[in-house]
């Protein structure tokens, strides 16, 4: 049989449990051998569930999982080969660190002269020489996390999988064992496949990152690009800090955000389309109002400030210094620069075009399938909701529509009993002058709302909609697509 190209190739796998919920939903992941790849994303995302079907601790519900071009869906841990360090290292109390290392040579009843040399070259590997017959309970958690991947190399596997091995360590230790870890992957030549939830460490470790959410892979790609490029709003906040806008693609090379065209250096949206921009806070050029000015040479030059401002904080973050800057016309801007701006300053902003990061809207407003109901109502989301005669009575009585609600027509009740629905109050995107809320209501669904007012993350919320906020579009038969009537 013709071995892959990849190493391991994850092809449309889904893990579904018994409360009905996907913990992986349609996933496709494919890895080169010899490649430092990171699954990177939020509790709860399904990167850890990802790991254990690869490891074959758990088995995937939907597609199949290849090792070496070899299905390895349905095999047993123990026959693949790949190892694992968890994030508690699982290392056995009652053996010290030569026999924890060994345990699986043992259990091979590989020659006692073999398992020697070999247990001595792992601890040489991870720098753990002269530890063989410490217990494993007097090491520090650096320690035992080198113990435990010296246990997983020893049985020299072609993958290594690590879930979020660095968690329980304090942080300059972390980053010490980050840079350790790199140098381990560089010396053994094999496969690295790592967990974590911290943006630092997959941009700091690896050659791929795949960042995840609710099951499903939102980006794939070099640390680099997944930073500069993100493909949606949700990359983009998780890793590092954006500032993300609302925005209108006047033509190609130019963007409306902010209430100013800016030149940019993306095409392909066409014309006078909504879209989101991205501005990493290190990317917004900044001065005070007045410096361009100051020389002989200045006098008369045009300013060179795309938008003008004034600083409301500034906090030192150690090699930058991170301020907030409201501009003239409204809106709220992250910076990051190397020289002081006090809160009060006039400043200047400006943003080169290749700074700017264009992406298409992965929506333009809520839209739900409904169904038309007697007395001027419409069922969606499993509830009842009224809508004005005038548009009841376009529609037959048990037509199926598609309703759609703009954002910002959404209201939020601080009290549940106020609300239609109910929900709770799970992703923020901060906007520039608004906030952009998912709202899950009670029964699964996903309700996006743009607001003013200030919600927490977890928070309860009662939903209502006013009848004149609500459209309705007949459903095409023959493709599925709407048309307004």
């Amino acid at each position: 049989m013709q071995k892959s190209d990849f190493i391991i190739e994850v092809n449309h796998v889904s893990k579904q449990f018994e409360d009905g919920k996907f913990a992986l939903d349609d996933v496709s992941l494919q890895i080169k051998k010899g490649e430092f790849v990171t699954i990177l994303g939020p509790s709860g995302c399904g990167k850890t569930t990802l790991l254990r079907c690869i490891a074959g601790f758990q088995v995937a519900t939907e597609g199949d999982i290849l090792l070496n071009g070899e299905d390895v869906t349905q095999m047993p841990p123990h026959l693949r080969d790949v190892n694992t360090v968890f994030q508690k290292y699982a290392l056995f109390p009652h053996l010290n660190v030569f026999d924890n290392v060994a345990f699986g040579l043992k259990l091979k009843k590989i020659d006692k002269k073999v398992i020697e040399k070999k247990v001595k070259q792992a601890l040489k590997t991870v720098g753990m020489t002269d530890y063989e017959y410490r217990d494993v309970d007097s090491l520090s958690g650096g320690q035992q996390q080198r113990v435990a991947i010296a246990r997983a190399i020893i049985n020299e596997p072609e993958v290594l999988l690590l879930d979020e091995p660095l968690a329980a360590l304090d942080l300059k230790m972390r980053k010490d064992m980050q840079m350790e870890l790199r140098e381990m992957h560089k010396k053994l030549g094999i496969t690295f496949i790592y967990v974590t939830h911290d943006q630092e460490e997959a941009l700091t470790l690896s050659d791929r990152v795949v960042v995840m959410r609710e099951g499903k892979i939102q980006q794939i790609g070099t640390p680099t690009d997944v930073y500069n490029e993100p493909q949606n709003c949700f990359v983009a906040d998780f890793i590092g800090e954006s500032n993300i806008l609302d925005a209108t693609m006047v033509k190609d090379g130019v963007v409306n955000f902010c209430e100013k065209d800016f030149e940019c250096v993306d095409k392909g949206f066409g014309e006078d389309q909504e879209v989101d921009v991205v501005i990493r806070p290190e990317d917004i050029y900044i001065g005070r109002l007045g410096d361009e000015a100051k020389g002989k040479e200045a006098k008369g030059k045009e300013s060179p400030w795309q938008l003008h401002g004034e600083v409301q904080s500034c906090i030192f973050k150690g090699v930058h210094y991170e301020m907030t800057v409201l501009t003239d016309n409204g809106y709220e801007l992250m910076i990051q620069d190397y020289h002081v701006f006090e809160p009060g300053t006039k400043v200047g902003l400006l943003v080169k075009p290749e700074d700017i990061q264009v992406m298409k809207k992965e929506r333009l407003c809520n839209t739900f399938d409904g169904e038309v109901l007697e007395d001027n109502r419409v069922r969606f989301l499993d509830e009842e909701w009224d809508i004005p005669e005038r548009v009841a009575e376009r529609f037959a009585v048990g037509e199926e529509v598609e309703v759609e609600v703009d954002f910002n027509r959404v209201n939020l009740q601080d009290d549940e009993e106020d609300g239609i629905l109910c929900g709770e109050v799970y992703f923020i995107l901060y906007k520039g002058d608004h906030y952009h809320l998912t709202v899950r209501t009670d029964d699964g669904d996903d309700i996006y709302v743009d607001t003013n007012d200030v919600w927490d993350d977890g928070d309860r919320v009662g939903i209502r909609v006013a009848p004149s906020y609500i459209r309705l579009y007949k459903k095409s038969q023959e493709s599925g697509t709407k048309n307004q009537d």
